[in-house]
């Protein structure tokens, strides 16, 4: 059976996942990987790009053995997977986002920058400047400001051009929720209608972080989808 690749959003780890996987029942082979910078992973010397993440997949799937897999993305997460079958179609099945924002402009990522500011975060938001450097033991500050320069690069060189939807073969399933305000529900709907083989599911009474999502109507979606069940 093809196994599931997990991946995460930004500012995130592969923990964001750990309550979703208890609601999915499985025998299914599902990986949660973290990219490079977060987590505790290994810095590698460059800036933060989908590229980068997108290698940090292929790299683990050649350890792990992995010829071919489904993927589901969180966020940033959804949109490096995206990437992903675009530049190599071949390794990827199936493929679920939640919360992605799929198009990208210079002012889309200069509003989704703005906050990235380490000494803004732990004046608005102390109690969340806890959670990064807890979850970012090589120092959360430098994931933060390598997001946000990430996200402006981005918005100026976007890797997935909007006349590029049509193109992608993969059946693709669009999850996000009523209440986001990070991934438009109303871009997600055009996305979904220029994609061959694209599918939207929009989560009632949900916001854009994973932990405020119905993680149970989530699971639900997904095992229908993958076909965990079998």
């Amino acid at each position: 059976m093809t196994p599931i690749i997990l991946m995460h959003g930004a500012l995130g780890t592969k923990h964001q996942f750990d309550q979703l996987l208890k609601e999915v029942k499985t025998k299914r082979e599902i990986h949660a990987i973290t990219f490079e910078g977060h987590g505790g992973a290994d810095l590698k010397g460059r800036p933060f790009r989908i590229e980068h993440f997108v290698e940090n997949v292929l790299d683990y799937m050649d350890k792990e053995g992995i010829e071919k897999a489904d993927l589901f993305g969180y966020s940033m997460g959804g949109y490096v997977a995206l990437y992903l079958s675009k530049i190599k179609p071949e390794r990827i099945g199936k493929i679920s986002t939640l919360g992605t924002i799929l198009e990208w402009n210079k002012e889309i990522a200069e509003k989704e920058a703005a906050f990235l500011i380490p000494d803004k975060i732990k004046e608005k938001v102390p109690k969340f400047a806890k959670i990064l450097s807890e979850q970012h033991p090589n120092g959360w500050e430098t994931v933060v400001n390598k997001t946000r320069e990430a996200l402006l690069n981005l918005g100026e060189n976007p890797v997935i051009a909007a006349d590029e939807w049509k193109e992608v073969e993969h059946p693709v399933r669009i999850h996000v929720g009523d209440r986001d305000q990070t991934a438009d529900p109303i871009k997600s709907i055009q996305v979904c209608s220029k994609l061959k083989r694209g599918e939207l599911v929009v989560l009632p009474n949900s916001y854009h972080p994973v932990e405020k999502t119905d993680l149970h109507l989530l699971a639900h979606s997904l095992i229908d989808y993958f076909k965990l069940n079998r």
